[in-house]
């Protein structure tokens, strides 16, 4: 209870540009061929595929978003391990948020979302610099739909992802198109859920 009552705080404070709020998530894709190639569209006739497709694995996706800044920034590795989390903590560090003071980071409880991923990654003086500059929190348990990033996973998925995917370099390529639209309309996330409301609506977890 008390970490939703943190999240749900944090998420009602205002835009702070030295001490920037951001959610990091990741997520598997499947990728998916086609088998036969698709008819394409003709006036009064829209594209057709067949029913049948070949399986191509997977792919992991990476999320980071600052839910007030409109920014987010889509990352495709090649493993979903610490080693590849690591390096997206350090680019919102020097490369994605440099001027900040302080980055807020609200994560899942997955083992890879720990500090101990950043010195299975860099050096320990690497590390500890990175984590300096990071205040990273984390959602409930079983209730990882408390990080924001999980919305901006659901815009890319309808906008972007859910059609037949072959590979993991048009994964990258979609991706990065989708978020280079998406940043220059600049697209916040209008976060309703208050404290208050979660009294209301979750009560029975709450002491009278």
């Amino acid at each position: 209870m008390w970490r939703r009552a943190e999240v749900l705080d944090l998420y009602a404070e205002p835009s702070d540009p030295p001490y920037p709020v951001g959610c990091v998530d990741e997520s598997p894709d499947q990728l998916v061929s086609e088998v036969r190639q698709p008819v394409l569209a003709a006036p009064g006739q829209p594209v057709r595929y067949d029913d049948e497709y070949r399986r191509e694995g997977t792919c992991h996706v990476f999320m980071c978003v600052q839910p007030l800044g409109g920014w987010r920034h889509v990352k495709v590795p090649d493993r979903r391990t610490a080693q590849d989390c690591a390096p997206c903590m350090q680019d919102l560090v020097d490369r994605h948020f440099p001027q900040a003071t302080l980055i807020t980071v609200m994560l899942d409880n997955l083992n890879t979302h720990t500090p101990a991923a950043l010195y299975d990654t860099f050096t320990p003086a690497e590390a500890r610099r990175l984590l300096q500059h990071l205040d990273c929190r984390y959602t409930p348990t079983h209730g990882s739909w408390l990080n924001r990033a999980e919305i901006e996973f659901a815009a890319l998925s309808t906008q972007c992802l859910a059609r037949r995917i072959p590979d993991q370099a048009t994964v990258r390529r979609r991706g990065g198109a989708w978020e280079a639209s998406r940043n220059a309309q600049k697209v916040t996330i209008n976060w309703r859920f208050t404290t208050a409301k979660a009294r209301r609506k979750l009560k029975r977890l709450y002491p009278s």
